[in-house]
């Protein structure tokens, strides 16, 4: 290499590439369940790099494991960060494997960082008047750009030579160490002079000229800051050394050594099938270099791969005419299956209006069918109306295969317009969900998880934040290309999420069984709504007002002063320093927590903390529901619709959102006062059941210990039989407090609650609540091995299941970090049993569900909340309605031991729970 060379010498920082792909991708596994997310990032950086540079000489710096000549100067250097993450650590050495395979030379020396041999490196390379770019993330780098040597971030695709050094930080390279020893660096941890910022330093620079000039003339700073540099005076040579790059490392390496070589397509192809790169395994089985595959998007770590969808993308249609259109229904009639997407003007589904419809039956083959799009000169579309008559056969048609990406959503706009979605057999959302529940679901990630492919956002079409636009404000010309590859997407994760499933039976079953047929059910619960008493519900936010306002001078009295109850930082001033409240725990900061777990134990001993709590209960209860809940009235149906989401909780539960109904608290007054202000309509009731210790009996069959099973077929109080068997006495003996301690006991082991968990939630001592847990597990022996033996099956086979074969994938049950690994112990106990709860309570909604829509009875499912269903009978029904409500729910499952269905009657909720 020489100078003459028309190309430049690159550096790679390796170790900024590992962290920033790690916090910018999505979460990625193999199917063996290995995190992928951090390998794709780096390698698609360097990918890009090379074809954007396309260097003959370069190299791939790493930090060494160990301490650096740094630590030896300074203890503190760098000890302020967490550890590295399990999952970024382990796929470290697969990145190192496939960079050597690409044959790009990699290099690692103990003893200082990656920025000290690139620093080496590049200062070699202008000795010799060698052009080097250097690409990094890292500020510190600017140190070193010179005429020779510029930076590039390939994040953002800044270019930083001198003038841009000078234009971003306001010094030129050459003072850039002395503008960080001023201002410090808290990721390292490098000191600096107390509240100096980047402003401050680039003033004191421009004027003194150096660090050197700063410190001569420190007695002329006036004010604090002033004050603060002539304190901070010794430490400035030590922050100094810290943050300048070692330019003399000895390296067994030159500029002109550190060739690329050829690519080990062979190793590249092994490493590429391990880790399930398919499109570059298809590239390395071909032996091609990779510069016809690598994105110029230069947005983000998520760059586009450009791969065989994108050079489909000209077969997407946009359909203007009636004659297009039904070209493309018979092609959908006579299609196996059709995936089928809405674009709409809201993700409210009671509120959106459709724009525009797409869909596609075959890999690469889409079309979008605008009807809706109403920005000025929008070209003319087909009648919404016309293109939705002429579907709606065919959406009907329950013998007619669809499939979507999150398909309950369409399904409830369509029945605004008068369309009943049938047919619905496969959803991509739901089958990711079912193979790994813990990973993201969403079809921008489950693209690039599994197709290696990064879609057209919709930020990309419609803009961000403050300035995005709705969809019918979007150009046709851009809408048209984001909503047909939607459709082909979906249709191509289909294929290759449903033979995962095929392969494992349970699995399949759980998606077919059980997940599908439940969209419509909840599709129906969503568009059907609850009513709401909103006369009730501004009685109540009036009186919480009053009751908050009492509290805060109750508080202002005990506390001695006025502050804002609301800010962490006041109240931690009151509590820790005024007060002198002993310190439970601590922010990651180093500062006094004021987390509810640590007023919650103060408040034992102290009335302010216990007063506190209750301000924000009563004041989250006001805003979340009694001031929100009429505005979420809708004004058609005059209920209040929610969102119950299939794909979001691991164990497979399910939750609600815009409200959430699941978090009203039923044990204090004002929660229940809530309740009741979901009513039934005129000549209705309420009627709620509820499985009763529906885990505990759960934990019964699992486990099979004689002991719990024959207290539950015996029909007995399972807390005070556990009462009597721990504390030695008869049923009738048992007192209040052994039964509550009981049931602290029962529900607290299945939790994974520890000995000091339960003698914190019963206030005794340790040793008395370790007793209490021998006791328990030497009477029920059966409890003690299934959750020693799911414990340890859990870490041979990585996941658990529950009674129907739904998987929670534990990817940490063998986590080096103990208190990671225990919270994975602690999930694979408990996880069967939230999650077999989950599995009979869907069940029983899909045979609820088929006997109600038969038109048996006159009522409606109309909330779900945990282990609790809700109806709305007709009033004349309801003593049938029960018999049959219990019988479905109490057949949803066959255990070793019945299940029990408590049921009530109401004009409201919290009357019927």
């Amino acid at each position: 290499m020489s100078k003459k060379s028309n190309k430049p010498f690159v550096l790679v920082d390796g170790s900024s590439y590992l962290f920033r792909a790690y916090h910018a991708m999505p979460d990625m596994s193999n199917s063996k369940r290995e995190p992928t997310g951090t390998i794709y990032g780096v390698i698609n950086m360097m990918r890009r790099l090379l074809k954007d540079y396309d260097p003959e000489y370069l190299a791939v710096v790493f930090d060494a494991k160990g301490k650096t000549f740094r630590n030896d100067m300074y203890e503190e250097y760098k000890a302020n960060r967490p550890p590295m993450p399990d999952e970024l650590r382990q796929q470290i050495e697969p990145i190192h494997q496939i960079i050597k395979a690409m044959g790009l030379p990699l290099i690692c020396v103990s003893g200082v960082e990656a920025d000290d041999v690139i620093g080496t490196l590049s200062e070699q390379a202008t000795a010799k008047g060698i052009d080097t770019i250097i690409s990094t993330g890292d500020k510190d780098m600017a140190q070193l750009v010179n005429k020779h040597v510029s930076l590039v971030n390939t994040m953002t695709d800044v270019h930083m030579d001198i003038d841009g050094v000078k234009e971003k930080f306001g010094v030129p390279p050459e003072r850039i160490i002395d503008y960080l020893a001023l201002i410090g660096d808290t990721s390292d941890n490098v000191p600096g002079v107390p509240k100096v910022g980047p402003k401050t330093a680039v003033k004191w620079l421009s004027q003194y000229d150096s660090l050197d000039g700063v410190m001569q003339h420190a007695e002329e700073i006036t004010g604090k800051v002033g004050e603060n540099l002539r304190d901070f005076m010794d430490k400035l040579p030590l922050s100094r050394d810290l943050v300048t790059i070692k330019c003399d490392v000895d390296l067994d390496v030159n500029p002109e050594t550190l060739k690329r070589e050829t690519p080990d397509f062979e190793s590249l192809s092994e490493l590429y099938a391990h880790f399930e790169f398919k499109t570059w395994l298809a590239e390395a089985k071909s032996g091609s270099s990779n510069d016809s595959n690598v994105s110029n998007d230069n947005s983000s770590v998520n760059n586009k791969a450009v791969n065989e969808v994108k050079e489909l993308i000209a077969n997407y249609e946009t359909i203007f005419t009636e004659t297009e259109l039904d070209k493309w229904l018979k092609k959908l009639t006579k299609a196996d299956c059709f995936s089928f997407d809405l674009e709409t003007t809201s993700l409210d589904y009671m509120q959106a209006e459709i724009v525009g419809l797409s869909f596609s039956v075959k890999e690469g083959e889409a079309a979008y069918v605008p009807v809706g799009h109403d920005y000025v000169d929008a070209p003319k579309q087909l009648n919404r109306e016309l293109v939705l008559a002429k579907l709606k056969p065919l959406l009907e048609d329950e013998k007619v295969c669809k499939l979507g990406q999150n398909l309950k959503y369409d399904m409830n706009v369509l029945g605004s317009y008068g369309i009943y979605m049938q047919g619905i057999q496969h959803d991509t959302m739901l089958a990711s969900y079912v193979l790994d529940s813990t990973l993201r679901h969403n079809m921008d990630d489950l693209a690039i998880r599994h197709l290696s492919y990064s879609t057209i956002h919709f930020e990309d079409v419609a803009g961000k934040g403050a300035k995005q636009i709705t969809f019918n404000q979007v150009d046709i010309e851009k809408a048209a290309p984001y909503a047909a590859e939607d459709a082909d997407i979906t249709l191509r994760l289909h294929q290759t999420l449903w033979p995962q499933l095929e392969e494992i039976k349970s699995l399949k079953s759980v998606y077919s069984d059980i997940e599908i047929p439940l969209i419509p059910v909840l599709s129906r619960m969503e568009r059907y709504g609850v009513l709401l008493d909103t006369t009730m519900l501004a009685k109540q936010s009036v009186q919480l007002t009053e009751r908050l306002a009492e509290l805060e001078q109750e508080i202002y009295i005990i506390a001695g002063q006025e502050f804002n109850i609301g800010s962490p930082k006041q109240l931690q001033t009151i509590l820790f320093e005024k007060l002198e409240l002993p310190v439970i725990s601590k922010t990651p900061k180093g500062q006094p927590s004021t987390a509810e777990s640590v007023l919650q134990e103060l408040a034992n001993d102290y009335p302010l903390p216990k007063l506190i709590l209750e301000y924000r209960s009563l004041s989250k209860l006001k805003s979340t529901y009694t001031d929100k809940l009429p505005l979420q009235v809708d004004k058609n149906s005059n209920r209040v619709h929610t969102s119950y989401h299939q794909a979001v909780a691991a164990t497979g539960r399910l939750s609600s959102s815009d409200p959430n109904l699941q978090n009203i608290p039923v044990r204090t007054q004002e929660g229940r006062r809530i309740r009741q202000a979901f009513i039934a309509a005129p000549g209705y009731k309420m009627v709620a059941a509820d499985y009763s210790q529906i885990e505990l009996r759960i934990m019964a069959h699992l486990s099979g210990d004689k002991g719990l099973l024959d207290a539950f077929s015996k029909g007995l109080d399972v807390h005070s039989a556990t009462a009597a068997e721990v504390f030695g006495v008869t049923t009738e003996e048992v007192t209040k407090d052994q039964r509550r301690s009981a049931k602290a006991i029962n529900f607290g082991l299945i939790y994974g609650m520890s000995a000091f968990g339960l003698a914190r939630q019963l206030d005794i001592t340790r040793p008395e609540a370790q007793k209490y847990v021998e006791l328990y597990f030497k009477r029920y022996p059966g409890v003690k091995n299934y959750m020693e033996e799911t414990k340890e099956k859990a870490k041979e086979q990585g996941y658990i299941e529950t009674v129907f074969g739904r998987r929670l994938y534990l990817h940490e049950i063998n986590a080096k970090n103990g208190m990671r690994r225990q919270y994975a112990e602690r999930t694979a106990i408990n996880a069967p049993m939230q999650g077999t709860a989950a599995d009979i309570i869907k069940r029983a909604m899909i045979n609820l569900d088929k006997e109600i829509q038969s038109g048996k009875f006159d009522m409606r499912m109309i909330m779900q909340v945990h282990d609790e269903l809700i109806f709305e009978v007709k009033e004349s029904q309801v003593d049938d309605a029960i018999k049959f409500i219990i019988e479905k729910m109490e057949k949803a499952a066959k255990l070793s031991i019945p299940l029990v269905v408590d049921v009530g009657v109401g004009n409201n909720w919290d009357e019927a729970h």
